[in-house]
């Protein structure tokens, strides 16, 4: 063996990766704010409301802001570890700097980044769908699952092009949905205020027949969940951001606040302008609000293309988290080094934007050839279940780097709130507590047995490129 191939395989993964050029640091506070927002808005509060009401009646505001809080104790956990560690990966870093066990770490990497993949291929069914409506296209199953193909490679273009592109097309695609869901709001109020609806639905608690107050409560929490999960995702973005350790907290507590209120504001509006009935079960419930509350509004008829650009930005902004968090991991040595490669051009992570762009097109391949009841729904709760399951360890995380010191200021979330945190994530996490369809957890088991074998298969191929000479043994070394 040559004295330069010797070379090459005693390269450890951390120093492969420290060749790569650094990310560009292109999101300051706006930009970061509109992330959030566009992030936490969109698929979930258009697809669900109908659902969220059909477990809970004309309270289905409440489930909103129950999810909120839950979402709100657990971003205090993410701000202490983002500001205290301002690098990408989010989630999986910050358990293995806790734990320092490689095929843990792993497995919440892999969880995180399906659950972005998950959410991503539940908004591209729901830009197909409000795409075929609102051209007043018939398309079969196929059909649909052919142009939410298509959508996910021009996502994958977007996201391969640059994140400063990418980010400021989230903040067009954040307006034209904030837009929708505000004109939502308008006009249910206007409806309201001129007595053609009915605000006492407002208070009217209703539950199913086989489900007590409290299940029905859980259960619908679990949907609404969905609406509010985003916030995480912008801590992979940590090394693309400007200042992050001081930014991160106004604006990722900002961006939870405001998108609560427009939550509840909406549905509100959508239990008092249509009966709960006509809700329940209904794939487009803001369209049916608008169209009662004004059938002879013009704009109305814009509703389903606003809803399709509202799922797009969820696509957009899963799929780059998601290839953030392997380039993240890989830089790091945990995941194999071919995903840290950096476009030297565009300076985006092409390979990691390549690898999750393919298990997404497999994933709705999947889910769309033996489709069982909504796709949406489906992939949106196992969404939720992923990510519910992994702030359950982030909340515990927090209080395990506690002894870890750092040398400059960062938030601290206090000692009450991670351990409510990790209650309350657990608790909607459980079968019998949550409600959950059991098609979702099935769902997961797959992605979790698929990241189990790639992890076998990782550390196979590292075992034999001779990387187990560089494996990390102390969390310390990822800082």
């Amino acid at each position: 063996m040559s004295s330069s191939t010797s070379s090459s395989a005693s390269t450890s993964p951390a120093e492969a990766s420290a060749q790569q050029p650094e990310l560009k640091r292109a999101i300051g506070p706006k930009l970061l704010l509109l992330f959030i927002i566009g992030d936490i808005l969109g698929t979930g509060i258009y697809a669900l409301t109908g659902q969220v009401a059909a477990e809970v009646g004309g309270a289905a505001w409440l489930p909103f802001l129950i999810a909120f809080a839950v979402a709100t104790v657990t971003a205090f956990s993410y701000l202490e570890l983002v500001t205290k560690y301002p690098q990408a990966a989010g989630a999986a870093l910050y358990v293995h700097k806790a734990f320092g066990i490689h095929f843990f770490t792993f497995i919440v990497c892999f969880v995180v980044m399906s659950s972005g993949i998950t959410s991503a291929s539940a908004a591209s069914r729901a830009f197909a769908s409000n795409l075929a409506a609102g051209f007043g296209l018939e398309l079969g199953n196929v059909g649909i699952m052919l142009i939410a193909l298509g959508f996910i490679l021009l996502v994958m273009l977007v996201n391969f092009r640059g994140v400063a592109e990418s980010v400021k097309l989230n903040v067009v695609l954040t307006l034209v949905e904030l837009s929708g869901l505000l004109l939502v709001i308008m006009i249910g109020f206007y409806a309201i205020a001129g007595g053609n609806a009915d605000f006492s639905r407002v208070v009217a608690f209703e539950t199913p027949e086989d489900k007590n107050v409290l299940l029905a409560v859980t259960t619908a929490t679990s949907l609404a969940f969905f609406a509010m999960v985003g916030f995480e995702d912008s801590v992979n973005m940590a090394e693309e951001t400007k200042d992050p350790s001081k930014i991160f907290p106004r604006i990722m507590l900002t961006g939870l606040g405001i998108t609560a209120v427009v939550y509840v504001l909406v549905s509100v509006c959508a239990v008092a302008v249509v009966p709960v009935g006509e809700l329940a079960g209904n794939d487009t419930p803001l369209v049916t609000v608008v169209q009662t509350a004004a059938p002879d509004f013009p704009i109305s008829d814009l509703i389903p293309f606003i809803s399709m650009f509202a799922v797009a930005n969820s696509a957009l902004i899963n799929m780059m988290m998601a290839s953030r968090l392997l380039y993240g991991m890989s830089r790091q040595g945990v995941l194999p080094p071919f995903l840290s490669k950096v476009h030297p051009e565009r300076l985006t992570p092409w390979a990691a934007i390549l690898f999750t762009t393919a298990i997404a097109l497999g994933l709705i391949t999947y889910v769309s050839l033996d489709p069982t009841g909504s796709v949406v729904a489906l992939l949106g709760g196992t969404t939720s279940l992923l990510l519910l399951a992994v702030f359950t360890v982030v909340n515990i995380t927090v209080l395990v780097l506690r002894k870890d010191k750092v040398d400059h200021k960062h938030f601290k979330a206090g000692p009450v709130l991670p351990v409510i945190g990790m209650i309350a994530c657990a608790y909607l996490v459980l079968p019998w507590s949550s409600g959950r369809a059991i098609e979702q957890y099935e769902i997961a088991g797959v992605l979790l047995g698929i990241g189990v074998l790639l992890w076998v298969v990782t550390w196979i191929a590292n075992r034999r490129s001779h990387a187990g000479k560089t494996e990390i043994s102390n969390p310390n070394d990822l800082a």
